[in-house]
């Protein structure tokens, strides 16, 4: 059975409609020197655990989002806008 994930705009869709694009982090402001800037292109925790993740909708709405699993038994918790998202984190 293929493993659906719910797409807040499409509705449940099969995984391989998705691709995963790496942590989703704030980015920091555009005048932050260049040691915070290095720090957030190279450097990544490794978490065991609960993990945001952007995801694009490739072959379905092509919108971004955020997704929220488990790194240690793939189950997925959340799958949010990440616009919405932003706005959010932001504040």
């Amino acid at each position: 059975m293929a493993s659906l994930i719910a797409c807040p705009h499409c509705g449940r869709r099969p995984k391989e409609e998705f691709t995963i694009k790496g942590a989703a982090l704030v980015r920091p402001e555009p005048e932050a020197d260049a040691d915070t800037w290095f720090d957030h292109v190279y450097l990544r925790d490794n978490p065991r655990g609960r993990y945001a993740e952007f995801w694009h909708h490739t072959s379905g709405c092509r919108r971004w989002l955020v997704v929220t699993r488990d790194t240690a038994t793939h189950e997925l918790e959340e799958t949010r806008d990440a616009a919405l998202w932003r706005r959010e984190t932001a504040r």
